[in-house]
């Protein structure tokens, strides 16, 4: 996790009324704390992937409707409303795949709608954009809790992408299982795949492991099927981008994990907050998000693949939950068959603020 003399990974500046956060893109070379001070600059960070990870995308969306109410100099309720509900769509825009950065969104505007004025409803967006990053704290820290009773005393796991501290406020969902199960004493090593093209796992995952300890090995993405064969992984767990009713969405290359760790026997978890949860629609109904073809053809001012080749730049895929052994949530773990456990997760809502 990141050390108490550190900032979260995104947080509410309240005294300058703005939004700090961490920028990914310069780790691990540079550790830089950023700072937005209106919704273009949060919209650009969350686009270029100096934000990132759904949980933490979460928090950006509800802080960034506070930040556009407190910016705002309208006095009319109605256009005030209209302007922070247009900051809302704007953000949303941004990453079409990941479902928390709607939910933290929709979240603070369902609050705002509550208010009786303009000064009513800034106050409330900055106390719920506030109260959504807390709690975000306690989930991924109930989450580990009970992700860590899947990991045998001693485990080599292998994991994809970043689902750690600096996707999240801090503690993490996949990661934050193998915190929970070194804290309570086992003996845990992991395996992180580069997760290219943007070399997440590389970057970021190995950093996170590396500064709490935790032996870390990393390998090509292409190698984990390899390793599985060999034995040489005991479980895979990663986070999820959003979860329908039939499928888990995450960074590309999630599915390929899957399908070898079924052929192989090797359990593989789902870690996710029931924020993640979309089950309302299905696969077919989600915007697979599609990136610049740059991030495969160059890699700095080095060009990767000659001038005018295809590029099929996909962020995330899908894994359908027959390949799921188990997904954990703060509530407990869900087992399949799936449309059973996903009721506990609507109920959980229903009674929820």
């Amino acid at each position: 996790m990141l050390d108490e003399e550190d900032t979260y990974t995104i947080a509410w500046d309240a005294e300058n009324e703005c939004i700090l956060y961490i920028d990914q893109t310069l780790l691990p070379g540079r550790y830089e704390q950023m700072r937005c001070a209106t919704v273009d600059d949060l919209a650009r960070a969350i686009r270029r992937l100096e934000i990132r990870g759904a949980p933490a995308l979460g928090i950006a969306g509800a802080m960034g409707v506070a930040l556009a109410a407190v910016r705002s100099t309208e006095t009319d309720l109605g256009r005030f409303s209209g302007e922070v509900g247009r900051a809302g769509e704007l953000l949303r825009g941004t990453r079409p795949t990941a479902v928390n950065l709607a939910w933290g969104i929709d979240r603070v505007l369902g609050k705002m709608a509550l208010a009786a004025s303009v000064a009513e409803a800034k106050k409330i967006a900055v106390a719920e954009a506030q109260i959504v990053a807390e709690e975000d704290e306690l989930t991924c820290r109930r989450l580990g809790g009970f992700g860590e009773e899947l990991f045998p005393e001693r485990c080599t796991v292998l994991t994809h992408c970043n689902a750690g501290a600096l996707a999240c406020r801090c503690w993490g969902t996949a990661l934050g299982t193998i915190r929970s199960a070194v804290e309570a004493g086992k003996d845990v090593r992991v395996i992180a795949c580069e997760t290219r093209p943007l070399n997440q796992g590389s970057r970021l995952t190995c950093w996170e492991l590396l500064r709490d300890g935790i032996d870390v090995t990393l390998i090509p993405d292409s190698s984990a099927a390899y390793l599985m064969r060999k034995g040489m992984i005991d479980l895979v767990v990663v986070g999820a981008d959003r979860i329908t009713g039939d499928a888990v969405f995450n960074k590309i290359g999630t599915y390929m994990h899957a399908v070898a760790a079924r052929h192989h026997g090797v359990p593989f978890y789902v870690a996710a907050p029931l924020s993640t949860f979309d089950l309302s629609h299905r696969e077919a109904d989600i915007t697979v998000e599609e990136r610049d073809r740059s991030e495969l053809t160059s890699c700095g001012d080095r060009r990767l693949a000659p001038e005018g080749v295809g590029v099929l730049n996909y962020a995330f895929d899908a894994t359908p939950l027959d390949l799921v052994d188990a997904i954990v949530t703060e509530i407990g773990v869900l087992r399949p068959p799936y449309t059973e456990s996903f009721r506990l997760v609507g109920r959980d809502r229903e009674v929820r603020p």
